[in-house]
């Protein structure tokens, strides 16, 4: 235990990753999502895959602990079933494609899958027909092997919520119970599959305190009026992270 924690505190680039999770703590608290896809990239220059990845699903229970009880009153619960279900089954898939691919490669994986969701978002692309319970279980299953994949939770699910034209406050609360139930299902297949380790769940307990803080202090900043604002400082930060991490500069 010592040893893991002393491994913890020695972690290449620790204070990048302080200030990288303080700032996605911001951004989760007034926008719902965003933490992995500011983490990532990040993350992914100092840490096995499999690391990030739990770093991530760890990190959003303990948003959770915050953002849920709230979230949850306002959420449809029935869609948020359908997707939960289909990322449910999809999950172990992605966690067998991150096992099996080299670290680079994952790294553009990670970037491409954030500029696609950056740039879906940002030129305004509106879905404007309905979507059964074939499509949402197609979405929850693309966001499950994604987010096991990479630890990118979120990208699959922003794209189809932030893309339609619906009630800001549903659709916050919506994703914040579908990434919570997601993170869920990725760490118990993590830990079941051995590929959780004790220096990652340290490491994430120390990330997680600034995390904490700083979510909370986005949640109080929340205010549906000022929509637009959130959403410009979201996608500024979430493409200062990608661009800095790209594999190209390192």
């Amino acid at each position: 235990m010592l040893e893991a924690f002393q491994a913890a505190l020695q972690t290449p680039g620790l204070f990048w990753l302080l200030v990288t999770i303080g700032a996605a703590g911001l951004v989760r608290g007034f926008t719902g999502f965003g933490t992995a896809m500011i983490f990532v990239p990040v993350g992914a220059q100092f840490l096995p895959s499999a690391d990030v990845v739990f770093l991530m699903v760890l990190m959003g229970v303990f948003s959770t602990i915050t953002l849920f009880p709230q979230a949850w009153s306002k959420a449809d619960r029935a869609e948020v079933g359908a997707l939960s279900m289909a990322a449910t089954v999809t999950v172990p898939a992605g966690l067998w494609i991150m096992s099996q691919m080299d670290p680079l490669t994952l790294r553009w994986v990670a970037a491409g899958v954030i500029g696609v969701t950056l740039a879906a978002v940002i030129s305004g692309w509106r879905w404007q027909g309905r979507l059964g319970w074939p499509g949402r279980f197609a979405i929850g299953g693309a966001a499950g092997v994604v987010g096991g994949m990479t630890g990118l939770t979120g990208p699959v699910i922003i794209v189809f919520y932030l893309a339609n034209v619906r009630d800001v406050a549903r659709v916050r609360a919506n994703t914040i119970v579908f990434l919570a139930a997601l993170d869920v299902v990725i760490a118990v297949n993590l830990i079941f599959g051995g590929m959780a380790s004790l220096k990652a769940f340290i490491l994430a307990a120390l990330l997680g305190v600034p995390y904490v803080i700083t979510t909370l202090t986005g949640k109080a900043l929340f205010d549906p009026k000022l929509e637009k604002l959130y959403r410009f400082a979201s996608y500024s930060v979430i493409g200062l992270a990608v661009l800095s991490s790209l594999p190209v500069f390192d």
